[in-house]
Formats: structure tokens, C-alpha cells, sequence
């Protein structure tokens, strides 16, 4: 960051000064700042050199930004030359990127030459020690080399069972002993829950070891929702069920709805006019339909709609559109098909109850329905409705007519709140553009 900060301003003849010195320690200040929260460095081990370099952009957007919004709120933009600060901020995420892929290669080259290895066994042979082992496999750069499995079913002469990535070669007293005799430097304790006196004797005598030991949580028995580690107090905690928008990923998350949202009404303005109009002179009614629905945490939130039906009272029981629908208006069934009904609801981006892309809303008593019926279904409330999400951009819209289409629709929710991302989110705004706005589905 330094290096390409001196690099630019030699590039361009200018001399150096106190503003760029507070400039870099800024910077820096922020970069680890970021950086921990994102966990660049804590997680560097097992992170490919893709998934590196995309994380390190993120970061860098991040502090772009705040510089951006640093410089504006404390008036020194102007103390800068802008054609410095865009070439800075353009070359200083490649500079970092080719400098960690350096990193890597030379770590990586000396791993291949047996420096550093260090031997691991795994304790317990079931799927948990599999998905330790399988991890352990797919990460050349950890300096780690598997030995095997070492569990009490273990049968005759170290061969692996059936689907194993590793050979079963010896019990968990043989354990002990390998690592006692200095035979094994890393042990991965990957037993269940219910093992927990096992575990504990099997802990207590690898203490008589120099063996590092770490205890894998056996979460299979969970399905997991943007899981992470945590600490209260400094008591270490694991969140089981959680929200992916905390700390500067929910600003960030925020400032890109916010910015988007602003964006499209100034573009749709002219457009959503003409559709007011021509809702008003073709049937009677309010031009604006205002729907209950659950938002983020479960709360009540009203959402806005271009009215598409002669119809707009909301009862106990919902009673979606179908085709043929007599209640949908002919302008009402271009706007549904077209999506075109829909865009109030960046009105409710803009005023915090949606973002741009989330799990799409429920009516009010599809919740009280399928929460009994489908498994992980209040979970899509950890996030705010969005106004497209994964589900739709993989077409499932339109009616819910069965159960199994419901389902469906859950599972993408739940892997969009797993698999969170800005680039996901672009991703899918992108892909929501570009497959067009026309539903098939829509009635």
C-alpha cells in the first residue's frame, strides 16, 4: 500500500508531504481494520488464490470508500490530485494481489520440498473426520500432511473403508502412543457430541504429548445459517443461526441498497408516472396497493405495489393469483408479467424495510403456513425481502401452488443468506437485468 502510494506520487512528480503521510497511516489503519473483520489473514490457510484476490478487492472497495466519504465530510478532497488518487486506488489492490500469489508460491514451493510439514492424524473415522480429512486434502497450502484415521472400529491392516479418503491405521491408543513417540505433530479430534467422556480421556492423555490438538465441532446434526465463530466476554461461542449483515457488512450491504435504490427511482421516475396514470384512468381505485408482510426478525412491514387487481382487500386468507384470474385487470396483468408492479418497492429499499436483493416477501399467513411444514422457513427473516433474489433469478416465481415448489424456493433463500456476498448480490441484480424482467409465471 505504501510502496504503490510512493510509486504514483513519483509517477506523477509530486512531491511528498505530510497530507500523504496521514493519507497511508489512514489507510493502513483501515486496511487492518477491515481485514481482520474480514478474516484475510485468519483464514489465508485454506482460502484459494481466486478467492484471495477477491476478498482483497472487497477490501480495498471498502476503504476506498471511506476515504471517499472521509475526504468529502472533512473537506480535503481537494488537498489531492484526483488523477493520483484513481491511479492509487486502481493499482494498489494489484500490487497487493501479485504480492500474496508471491507469498504463496514461494510457501507453497517450500512445502513441496518438505520444509515445515507437519504429520496430522484424525481422530474418529465418521463423517465428520472424513469432511476434516477431505478438507485437510483439497488445502495445498497449509504445510499439513494427513497420515490417516485412527478410530476403534479399526479393522485389519491399514486400508481404507469404502468411500474413505484415508486409510483407518490404528486405534486411539496407538494414537497416543504415535504421538507421544513424536511420530504425529498435529491431532484433529473429530468425534460426535455424544462421545464426550471419550473425548475427554482421549484429551487428557494427549496433554502428555507435544502433539498440537484441536477439537472439531460436530455440527452435522445442525443445518448451519451463516454460522461463525464468536466471543462473549471472551467466552468462545458458535452461532448456529445467524445473520450475515453485522458489523461493516451490514453498512456495506446498507450504503449499496441505498445507493442502487436512489439510482433506479431517478431513472424509473418518468416511467412509474405514466403507469400511475394509466392504472387511475383504466379502473377505479388507489394507484398504490399496500401489502402486509413479514420483514427482517419477523416484524410487520407494508409493502408497496402498482394496484394489478380490481380487488385489494388482504383477509385471514390469502388467495394467490392463478391464471385466468377475473380479480387481475388487463393493465394489471402487463404489470405482473412484466414486473413492472413492483416498482414501488424500491421505495421501501430506499426506506429501510427491503433491500435490493433478498429472500422475496411472504403474505402474512403463507408464514403461519409453511413455518409447521417446511424445516428452516422463519430463517429467510434473518435478512430483509429483497426485491429479487436467488430463488427468482433461478426461476422459481410465480404461483406456489405446491408444497414441493415452496420448498424450493426455501432452499435458495437459506444458500443466498449462507453464501452472502457484495459480489453475489451483483451477481444477481446482473443476472435479474440481463434475463429480463418478463414472468411466465406471473398471473
Amino acid at each position: 500500500m505504501g510502496i504503490s502510494l510512493v510509486f504514483v506520487t513519483r509517477l506523477y512528480a509530486i512531491t511528498w508531504s505530510d497530507k500523504y503521510n496521514l493519507l497511508l497511516a489512514i489507510s493502513i489503519g483501515l486496511f487492518l481494520f477491515v481485514a481482520g473483520v474480514q478474516r484475510l489473514y485468519t483464514d489465508s490457510a485454506v482460502m484459494s488464490l481466486t478467492k484471495r484476490a477477491v476478498k482483497i478487492s472487497y477490501i480495498w472497495l471498502i476503504i476506498v470508500m471511506t476515504l471517499l466519504l472521509l475526504g468529502s465530510a472533512t473537506k480535503t478532497s481537494a488537498d489531492y490530485s484526483r488523477l493520483t488518487m484513481f491511479t492509487w486506488f486502481a493499482v494498489t489492490p494489484v500490487l497487493m494481489i501479485l504480492w500474496y500469489t508471491a507469498l504463496l508460491w514461494l510457501q507453497n514451493t517450500l512445502y513441496k520440498r518438505g520444509w515445515n510439514i507437519r504429520r496430522v492424524a484424525i481422530a474418529g473415522a465418521r463423517d465428520l473426520g472424513k469432511q476434516v480429512a477431505y478438507s485437510l486434502i483439497n488445502s495445498h497450502n497449509m504445510g499439513m500432511k494427513p497420515v490417516g484415521f485412527y478410530d476403534d472400529r479399526k479393522t485389519n491392516g491399514p486400508r481404507p473403508l469404502v468411500h474413505d479418503p484415508l486409510p483407518i491405521v490404528g486405534t486411539m491408543e496407538d494414537l497416543v502412543r504415535a504421538a507421544r513417540d513424536g511420530d504425529i505433530d498435529v491431532v484433529f479430534i473429530a468425534l460426535p457430541m455424544r462421545a464426550e467422556e471419550r473425548i475427554k480421556m482421549l484429551v487428557s492423555k494427549l496433554s502428555d504429548t507435544t502433539a498440537s490438538v484441536y477439537i472439531v465441532p460436530d455440527f452435522f446434526m445442525f443445518d448451519l445459517l451463516s454460522a461463525r465463530w464468536g466471543n462473549i466476554g471472551g467466552l468462545p461461542v458458535v452461532s448456529i443461526y445467524d445473520t450475515p449483515f453485522y458489523g461493516i457488512d451490514g453498512w456495506l450491504k446498507r450504503s449499496f441498497d441505498v445507493v442502487m435504490a436512489s439510482a433506479i427511482l431517478v431513472l424509473i421516475a418518468l416511467p412509474m408516472l405514466f403507469i400511475a396514470v394509466a392504472i387511475k384512468l383504466t379502473s377505479p381505485g388507489p394507484v398504490l396497493f399496500k401489502q402486509r408482510r413479514y420483514g427482517i426478525n419477523g416484524e410487520m412491514i407494508e409493502v408497496y405495489k402498482f394496484r394489478s387487481m380490481t380487488v385489494t382487500e388482504e383477509g385471514d386468507e390469502v388467495r394467490q393469483a392463478t391464471k385466468g384470474d377475473a380479480r387481475v385487470t388487463k393493465l394489471g396483468a402487463f404489470l405482473r408479467r412484466t414486473s413492472l408492479d413492483e416498482l414501488p418497492q424500491f421505495f421501501n429499499v430506499l426506506f429501510g424495510s427491503m433491500s435490493i436483493v433478498g429472500p422475496r416477501p411472504h403474505a402474512v399467513s403463507h408464514n403461519e403456513e409453511y413455518r409447521g411444514l417446511i424445516s428452516g422457513y422463519m430463517l429467510r427473516h434473518k435478512v430483509k425481502p429483497g426485491i429479487t433474489g436467488l430463488a427468482q433469478v433461478n426461476g422459481w416465481r410465480g404461483e406456489t401452488d405446491t408444497l414441493e415448489k415452496m420448498q424450493k424456493r426455501i432452499e435458495y433463500d437459506l444458500e443466498y443468506i449462507n453464501r452472502w456476498s457484495v459480489w453475489l448480490d451483483a451477481k444477481i441484480v446482473l443476472k435479474t437485468i440481463t434475463h429480463g424482467f418478463i414472468d411466465k409465471n406471473a398471473y
